[in-house]
């Protein structure tokens, strides 16, 4: 048997193979947190006299993977195999952060941190959850953020916060999922926004 028939045989042993498990490739889908940009700060000085950098946020090893996570009970998690984020989340959660810190006008100056400019504050974070988690009869989302302001010129920490928001998803398919975690994100963001201008202009009023 010359080496050209064995080939040939090996070929259609392949398509025969494929055309048994129906012939049919299945290509994975890829989704993106869609956070919209915060407000156009108002024309204004901003309340602090102060720079601010902003650590890209870390995130926890299996949200890392790229496949979006879904728990099916407490102490299990799940990943899909075929829907999977085209960037990774905790990115998007650090521009997203970096966007409302600059609406809120807490600062002179924000920008991502680089490891050579010298700012007043750095921020760190960390993205603690963003998964799909299902329960009999309701699917619900949960994003969890925290992070931290430290003051560079005295090495305190200044500031601590952490956020979780958990939602319903009424319609049942990935693409409802990915909405609501977007909304969970979002609104995780704004509470430690919130929470890290409360504390700061607090200080600030004390140091008058």
């Amino acid at each position: 048997m010359t080496t050209k028939t064995l080939i040939c045989m090996s070929a259609c042993m392949v398509a025969l193979l494929m055309a048994g498990c129906g012939g049919k490739i299945r290509y994975p889908h890829y989704y993106a947190l869609d956070i919209p940009p915060a407000p156009s700060p108002a024309a204004a000085d901003a309340r602090l006299p102060a720079t601010l950098a902003v650590r890209r946020f870390e995130a926890l090893p299996y949200l890392r993977q790229g496949r979006i996570v879904y728990r099916p009970g407490p102490a299990e998690i799940g990943f899909y195999d075929y829907h999977r984020w085209a960037a990774d989340p905790a990115a998007t959660v650090t521009a997203a952060m970096i966007d409302s810190l600059r609406s809120s006008r807490l600062f002179s100056f924000v920008r991502p941190y680089d490891g050579q400019s010298q700012q007043d504050y750095l921020m760190t974070g960390r993205l603690e959850r963003l998964e799909e988690i299902d329960s009999a009869g309701s699917v619900r989302v949960e994003a969890r953020l925290s992070a931290e302001l430290v003051n560079l010129r005295t090495g305190e920490t200044v500031w601590t916060g952490d956020a979780d928001e958990t939602s319903e998803v009424e319609t049942r398919n990935i693409s409802s999922v990915i909405q609501g975690m977007t909304h969970a994100v979002q609104k995780s963001i704004s509470r430690l926004v919130a929470s890290l201008d409360q504390q700061l202009v607090a200080k600030s009023r004390e140091m008058r």
